[in-house]
């Protein structure tokens, strides 16, 4: 009996659960293996992920909470496809928030939060010396929420984390080149400015930070696909 028991907890722990396909999916799309507007058959995704349907429905639910997946009725899900519009609207609204966080921690940010912030950098540079893209952009959007943690304000905090998973799904769908992703020396740079107590200059330095940012978009390729979701996802 005891034995039977250790083999079920053992079968149970190598089940993906929700997070595990959750996260899964999310990698796919930041690589490109997932192109905008491709569909998330149910049935091909419980054979990628070995589990029934419900817990794919459940994973879907979460990926479109983030903005990662649209839900249609009677449809089925998709990788979202944002618009240049709402392209446009996600980076207005982070502008209004950030130089708003960032002028008011210059005001007098204590110090272990600069050291949080200098060591989030370090993370950022180790893994773009690993190439490794999808955590270099999941990276690079915590920076920002780092930003909102450090002014202390959760309803900020929270709300920021929801605009930047959105913006991470438009720069791994549509970033054409380097300057798509966020530099680690302008990251720095705000920082900096933060720490001098200089809040106009952090302030432009959050501008000119999403502006390069969109200089480094192409928000007219978005073709949909048709790929094997068991081979891109990994089947069992």
């Amino acid at each position: 009996m005891k034995q039977d028991s250790i083999q079920a907890a053992e079968s149970l722990e190598q089940d993906p659960d929700e997070q595990m396909i959750v996260d899964r999916i999310y990698s796919a799309v930041m690589e490109r293996r997932l192109a905008p507007r491709t569909k998330l058959s149910e049935s091909a995704l419980c054979e990628s992920f070995g589990v029934g349907r419900m817990r794919v429905r459940q994973a879907l639910l979460l990926l479109a909470s983030q903005g990662i997946v649209d839900l249609q009725s009677n449809r089925g899900a998709y990788i979202a496809c944002p618009g240049p519009r709402e392209a446009q609207e996600v980076f207005d609204a982070r502008l209004m928030i950030e130089t708003g966080i960032v002028r008011e921690m210059a005001t007098g940010a204590p110090q272990n939060v600069i050291d949080r912030l200098r060591h989030h950098i370090e993370l950022e540079e180790a893994a773009r010396q690993r190439s490794e893209r999808t955590e270099i952009i999941r990276l690079s959007g915590e920076f920002h929420v780092e930003l909102a943690n450090g002014h202390g304000n959760t309803v900020l905090a929270r709300l920021l984390r929801e605009f930047v998973t959105r913006t991470s799904l438009i720069v791994g769908l549509f970033g054409v080149n380097r300057q798509s992703t966020c530099p680690e020396e302008e990251h720095n740079q705000i920082v900096d400015a933060i720490a001098s107590g200089d809040g106009d200059v952090a302030a432009a330095k959050i501008r000119d930070h999403f502006d390069r940012i969109r200089n480094g978009l192409d928000l007219t390729r978005a073709e949909a696909a048709q790929p094997d979701l068991v081979k891109i996802l990994g089947g069992r």
